[in-house]
């Protein structure tokens, strides 16, 4: 088949890899010039089935609520604030309050399971290296946060992850750079769980899908789609006032991540998925004997430290509303507190520091859009939000069988479109 992928971040890349190995013909379109440029770009890094389960949609009016007057918080609101963002919330809101919370966090943590198996078997067959360091401790400050792993320890073993609660002194074994000033009630140690470059990934097997004759085009971007037999694209450069030419598919699948919504929109199709912004900075590591081993997440802030080869990345924090263009300095601000809570002195903040921000595209149920969107060759893998990293392979080969009439390896009930588009 003849197949267009649009957006060639990690769930476009991966897609256009596993489609292209089966042997269609693929061409992925995007906006800006070079692969993995945006929600993929600075990824905090984690390749967890831990977090799965722990950052849910349903939890964020909650959280912006009881967190409104803190100096830092986890999740907040920035203007501007739309209507648009006002109905997501209610959405999600009206979710937690369903007998489904626990069905969602099980087929994520399959298919975040599926994703991680994926993703070895992948780097095995291609021996790709990037930037990488295995096993993930979540850290309990205090009594509160070390019940909430205690539910979600009980949560992870049901579904078949190994994970163990651990006291404070164990949790500095593994992690010695731990500053013994912050109080540390107990952890949550995941020895399969990790950290990687999602960008260096990305950019890896984007190179290997060009051997395999995907044809990228960047500084290109997608106008419009006209489903049918064959699928239409039209197309022209980023930016620019071109009038837009077409060209003709088989297949299209839509991986554009936070402007999904506004292709799918003229088509009668109503995706509610928003853009919510997270941050990260990323520094050289100044000390290695201060910097954590592999990747630690505080669970009060729900902000995570990783090791990612001679860096140190902090990432974390869900902002509502707001501009993609603008840093909120609270927001680094915490990032920059709970890295020196657990590591001082780990990383050279004098110069060099990156900062960054980026959208993690989020349905109100927490799950992914995964399979045909009802009309005529339009497919859709998007909506994955901050999970994007864990659940790209998994997702990419799912969707190359789906196109190709097989059984996926992993249950797909509850990701359909079909749920959500109105």
């Amino acid at each position: 088949m003849k197949i267009a992928i649009i957006g060639a971040g990690i769930a476009g890349v991966t897609t256009a890899w596993e489609l292209a190995r089966d042997g269609h013909q693929v061409t992925v379109y995007e906006r800006r010039n070079a692969a993995a440029e945006e929600a993929s770009f600075a990824h905090p890094g984690l390749l967890a089935t831990a977090t799965v389960c722990g950052s849910d949609p349903s939890a964020l009016p909650w959280m912006i609520g009881r967190q409104l007057l803190a100096r830092h918080r986890s999740a907040c609101l920035a203007l501007p604030l739309r209507g648009a963002e006002l109905s997501w919330l209610w959405q999600a809101w009206r979710e937690g309050g369903t007998n489904e919370r626990a069905r969602h966090h099980g087929r994520l943590l399959e298919l975040a399971r599926y994703g991680q198996q994926r993703l070895h078997a992948i780097r095995t067959e291609l021996e790709l290296h990037f930037d990488h360091s295995q096993g993930l401790l979540l850290l309990a400050r205090a009594e509160r946060e070390w019940i909430q792993l205690q539910q979600r320890a009980a949560q992870l073993r049901e579904h078949g992850v190994a994970c163990r609660e651990i006291g404070a002194d164990e949790a500095r074994l593994l992690e010695p750079a731990l500053h013994p000033g912050t109080a540390l009630h107990g952890a949550l140690h995941l020895p399969q769980d990790e950290a990687g470059n999602c960008r260096q990934f990305a950019l890896l097997l984007k190179n290997e899908a060009l051997r395999q004759g995907v044809r990228f085009v960047f500084g290109t971007e997608v106008r419009g789609i006209e489903p049918g037999a064959p699928v239409r694209l039209h197309h022209a450069p980023a930016l620019s006032r071109e009038p837009a030419a077409a060209a003709s598919h088989d297949a299209v699948v839509l991986c554009a991540g936070a402007d999904a919504a506004t292709l799918l929109r003229p088509l009668g199709l109503k995706l509610p998925l928003l853009p919510l912004h997270g941050y990260s900075v990323s520094a050289a590591v100044r000390e290695p004997l201060n910097a954590p081993r592999s990747a630690v997440l505080d669970e009060r802030y729900q902000v995570t430290i990783a090791r990612l080869g001679q860096r140190v990345r902090v990432g974390g924090l869900w902002q509502i509303g707001g501009s993609a263009q603008s840093l909120r300095p609270q927001a680094l601000g915490t990032l920059y507190k709970v890295l020196q809570d657990w590591f001082p002195g780990a990383a050279v903040l004098s110069g060099g520091i990156q900062s960054w921000q980026g959208v993690r595209p989020t349905l109100p149920d927490g799950l992914p859009a995964l399979g045909p969107s009802g009309l005529p060759g339009l497919w859709l893998n998007l909506g994955h939000a901050n999970h994007g990293w864990t659940l790209g392979c998994g997702a990419a080969r799912i969707l190359a069988d789906q196109l190709a009439g097989h059984a996926p390896a992993c249950d797909t009930a509850g990701l359909e479109p079909a749920r959500l588009l109105g």
